[in-house]
């Protein structure tokens, strides 16, 4: 049964897609062209050290027959064989006959004898000259392995063997009785003894295109000759099963069959492993790095193409969720062409629809907005007026109270400034004012203040007269006076001073209200701030929160109120809005 894949998201389909279109097959194809390709390369290196070993035992088995000719010469020669058989009644007789042939065939510097170091005539015949290749067969030469061997063999063919001096067994020797046409009067007899090239052999078994051990057998299974350098075999053979391999080699073994010399001899080659596997190592990496190829370049297009549809269908999701949250934001693209772009385009003409539909209700609704507008406006107004109860019960208390006291004219002044600010509180429709206006407001409270409390409270304003046309919210600076008069100046039994400081920035207006008074705690600024936020009601405070309840209806986020303030060193309220802000 097919799985359904309709659950599962694009990217992991394309995924999905990758790993069982593209990475899979790849892997799996390598690995079997790994397997092929190893196993042939092993194959023909196993074939080439095969041939190699085969040619240093062909090399080797040329060598020993090509003696084994000059040995055949020497013992077919009639004119030698007559030579050293004769007895010599005068040693002139026999150099005579030794410069007349025999220097010439016994001289080894000849073309003739490539493979031939040195021709040796053992003779038994006292009458001849022991020099220039003829030996007369003393004591010392009896001793010798090779005269034991082959002077006790019942037959005359040639012996191949190993020979050297002082026990120093460092040559091959191919030795035979001279026996073709005279048998010997004498016991011992004549034999030729013929040593071949040394330099040869070894240059045999270095064989470059083998990088290992090589041993020479005999039929014993002794080890002859190698070119291993660990092995001393100048005192006599060595038994091959004696010899431990390295770890990690393959033997290889070429035997000679039934050959006329070398019948059981045999060549043994070991190659270490590194050897045998170099190329099929050098060949993995080759197809690894292939493989790798083959891999990276389909991933990037796949990745590349595969990123070209997720990250677009993705957004075209995204933007319909905003659209389920009433964000109508079109998606900008560049003019795609594909089925992807045509879907982008029907998204963003069906989005302009919506929001065109959604627009047209909402025109129905003004009406209703209106009217929420001028509930707001009321509001507001009432706001403001419960700001002049509070403020005008303290300052008609205090004109009674110094009225009772004494008649004078600076009551009347009192009284005037008193009716101007009650005059311009009750005005409704006017939101807004002039800060000249404003000032007037600020100026009136504190001469009320100056003469409730007469030295007890200073107080300092400056503004720049320039700046006297800005509009900002009625009342909105006095509050903030009064707050620090009442709450900042008065509980002081020495009194205190009030600064008003306002100036123009840009296009911003700073206005800072500085005491001198007792101040205010953490707690207290910290609830201040979270009125500013609207979390909390402020209690008796009702002129500080319609304020800035006020001023967060002007301005929202423009809006920018810093309190700072100490227990016993005072208070500086700091607040900035923007100067071009229209009356409402």
């Amino acid at each position: 049964m097919i799985p359904n894949l309709n659950n599962v998201r694009l990217r992991d389909k394309m995924l999905l897609l990758y790993f069982l279109c593209v990475f899979v097959p790849i892997l799996l194809t390598n690995f079997i062209f790994y397997n092929v390709t190893t196993t042939s390369v092993k194959n023909q290196r196993m074939q080439d050290i095969s041939r190699a070993l085969e040619q240093v035992k062909n090399e080797f088995l040329q060598e020993v027959e090509d003696t084994l000719q000059v040995s055949s010469v020497f013992y077919t020669d009639h004119l030698l064989n007559e030579i050293i058989e004769t007895e010599y009644e005068h040693p002139a007789e026999y150099v005579e006959a030794y410069d007349s042939y025999l220097r010439r065939i016994i001289n080894t510097s000849s073309p003739a004898y490539n493979s031939v170091e040195a021709i040796t005539v053992y003779v038994d015949n006292p009458t001849l000259l022991y020099s220039g290749g003829i030996v007369y067969i003393d004591q010392n030469v009896k001793e010798q392995d090779w005269y034991k061997k082959i002077s006790t063999a019942k037959q005359s063919a040639p012996i191949f063997m190993r020979t050297g001096r002082d026990g120093q067994l460092d040559t091959f020797s191919v030795i035979r009785r001279m026996d073709y046409y005279y048998f010997s009067r004498q016991e011992n007899g004549h034999f030729l003894k013929i040593d071949l090239r040394m330099p040869v052999i070894r240059q045999i078994f270095n064989n470059l295109n083998l990088q290992g051990r090589i041993y020479l057998l005999n039929e014993r299974g002794e080890v002859e000759y190698s070119n291993d350098a660990n092995l001393d075999l100048h005192a006599g053979a060595i038994p091959f099963d004696q010899i431990v391999a390295p770890e990690r080699t393959i033997e290889f073994h070429k035997d000679y069959g039934q050959s006329n010399n070398l019948n059981g001899w045999s060549i043994v080659g070991r190659i270490s492993e590194d050897e045998v596997f170099q190329e099929v190592r050098q060949n993995r990496n080759f197809i690894v790095l292939l493989t790798c190829l083959n891999i990276l370049l389909p991933t990037l297009i796949i990745v590349w193409i595969t990123r070209s549809l997720n990250v677009r269908l993705i957004r075209i999701l995204k933007h319909m969720k905003k659209v389920k949250n009433q964000h109508f934001e079109t998606i900008q693209d560049e003019g795609s062409r594909d089925e992807i772009g045509q879907l982008t385009g029907e998204f963003n003409r069906m989005t302009l629809q919506i929001q065109s539909l959604i627009n047209n209700v909402y025109v129905a609704d003004i009406q209703k907005k209106n009217l929420e507008l001028e509930r707001r406006h009321a509001q507001l107004n009432a706001l403001q007026s419960q700001i002049n109860p509070h403020f005008l019960f303290n300052a008609l208390e205090t004109i009674r109270m110094r009225s009772l006291m004494k008649d004078e004219e600076e009551t009347a002044r009192i009284i005037h400034n008193m009716a101007k600010i009650f005059r311009n509180s009750l005005v409704w429709r006017k939101d807004m004012v002039t800060l000249k206006e404003e000032l007037e407001f600020i100026y009136c409270f504190l001469e009320i203040q100056k003469y409730r409390f007469g030295e007890k409270i200073e107080y300092t304003v400056v503004a720049n007269e320039a700046d006297s046309s800005i509009l900002i919210p009625k009342m909105s600076i006095v509050t903030f006076v009064e707050n620090a008069s009442i709450h900042g100046i008065e509980p002081l039994k020495q009194g205190g001073k009030i600064e008003v400081e306002i100036k123009q920035s840009g296009d911003e207006l700073i206005c800072a209200i500085r005491d001198n008074g007792v101040g205010m705690s953490d707690q207290q600024v910290e609830k201040l701030y979270r009125y500013l936020e609207g979390e909390e009601e402020m209690g008796e405070r009702i002129g500080i929160q319609n304020v800035i309840y006020r001023l967060r209806m002007f301005y929202k986020d423009q809006l920018t109120l810093n309190i700072r303030s100490r227990l016993g060193e005072g208070t500086e309220i700091l607040f900035i809005i923007p100067v071009e802000k229209r009356l409402m």
